[in-house]
């Protein structure tokens, strides 16, 4: 027969140790273990036993600071990955726009990189985890990049052209992320991220054409690139292309 101080071994053994931590400490790691589990999995693959054994905590104890359960927590996972985000975008006005956009997408790309399958889960849409308040963080980081990238572009209130393209770019990398996590991660993010620098050039380029706010962008923009940088590399792979097209017509 087992003796009572056996009996409190094993209880002891069979349920989570953890220190006592501040309510704000405590907070922040259930959420740090629940960020980790939904940066790899969809949000129905994660339960709250899941996040709790990652914390090393038991599971009352992650209802004690999420009483919603796990669509708080997620949506708590989902704000702090939206501030992450917004960070990704926030870049300081130093060198050519092409340059600090190159270094925006550098930071995104890693992003995506570190969180494939829950970045894949949050753009798709369709979770069970999907609420109005999950669209609207997610709608939010949309809306914060379009005006970081309008930062760039020297825009405060961009026309209803301009402002179509910048968030019509940023759809397309947003689709060129995911295709990219479909595509296990191929090409290289280094030459996606090119690519995705060249797609705003062409746009801007093709804008200029028809709309005369977006010509005086380009105009400003150009004065602030280098000889060597992306819009001169661009323009001396495309130029042969077009005139030798143009005789065709």
């Amino acid at each position: 027969m087992r003796g009572p101080a056996t009996l409190r071994s094993m209880t002891a053994a069979a349920t989570p140790a953890y220190r006592r931590l501040s309510v704000e400490a405590r907070r922040g790691q259930l959420l740090e273990a629940a960020q980790e589990l939904f940066a790899h999995r969809t949000p129905e693959d994660v339960s709250l036993d899941d996040v709790a054994e990652a914390a090393g905590v038991s599971r009352p104890l992650v209802y004690r600071y999420f009483p919603g359960g796990k669509q708080q927590l997620y949506e708590a996972a989902l704000r702090s990955s939206a501030d992450a985000l917004n960070h990704c975008f926030t870049e300081p006005p130093v060198g050519a726009p092409t340059e600090r956009l190159g270094r925006v997408l550098d930071r995104y790309l890693a992003f995506v990189d570190e969180h494939d399958a829950g970045f894949s889960a949050l753009l798709r849409g369709g979770s069970v985890a999907e609420t109005s308040r999950t669209t609207a963080i997610v709608d939010e980081v949309r809306r914060a990049a379009a005006g970081q990238i309008l930062v760039h572009l020297g825009v405060d209130r961009p026309g209803p052209r301009l402002g179509m393209l910048v968030r019509t770019w940023i759809a397309a990398v947003e689709a060129a992320s995911l295709i990219w996590l479909d595509e296990d991660k191929r090409p290289p993010a280094r030459e996606l991220r090119e690519w995705l620098v060249d797609h705003l050039i062409a746009l801007l380029a093709a804008s200029t054409a028809s709309d005369e706010e977006t010509a005086r962008v380009v105009g400003r923009l150009l004065a602030e690139e280098t000889p060597e940088g992306p819009v001169a590399r661009l323009a001396r792979r495309v130029i042969p292309v077009v005139g030798e097209a143009a005789h065709l017509l």
